[in-house]
């Protein structure tokens, strides 16, 4: 079965994630309601991952779901923590773009193996959202931008050595 997602969003009561999406018929928008069963506020993010994995890889809803990237789902079962433990709509957007946003200045040689996994895949996904490809009706192939030179350049000694040294 061929069908385009659309929209993808949760129910909190009873728990569920909701998938709009187009089917075989064009034009015809239908709905996917997907519980979820055992989930409770204590879950820690390694579970958010891995019942997203288990939504996305269930047989049953594998075709629906194809189109749907693990990270959104993933965000989906964010809320619905969040709203288990009793935080407002407000608090939860403020927390997921927190996780969502990369920080320049965060020096990311100190952080452990899985926040450092997950600032990658943020990374990723932002390269794959902003990357221009050549079916894009903005395409262009050889770009040449000119940046100013309001400054003088800097130079620095080990640019200005001759390459006789080496």
């Amino acid at each position: 079965m061929m069908c385009t997602a659309k929209k993808c969003g949760i129910r909190f009561k009873p728990p569920a994630i909701i998938l709009i999406y187009e089917g075989e018929v064009k034009g015809k928008s239908r709905q996917r309601i997907m519980p979820v069963r055992n989930f409770s506020k204590f879950s820690g993010c390694t579970l958010l991952q891995q019942r997203a994995e288990q939504l996305k890889n269930n047989p049953r809803h594998k075709s629906y779901l194809e189109q749907v990237s693990l990270r959104q789902l993933e965000k989906l079962f964010t809320f619905l923590r969040g709203y288990l433990q009793g935080q407002s709509l407000a608090e939860m957007m403020e927390q997921v773009q927190r996780e969502r946003t990369i920080d320049p200045e965060e020096d990311l040689n100190k952080l452990d193996d899985k926040e450092l996994a997950k600032r990658k895949s943020v990374m990723d996904e932002l390269f794959e959202k902003n990357q221009k490809k050549k079916d894009d009706p903005d395409f262009v192939y050889d770009v040449e931008v000119e940046f100013p030179q309001d400054e003088q350049l800097q130079s620095c000694g080990w640019d200005t050595e001759s390459a006789d040294e080496f």
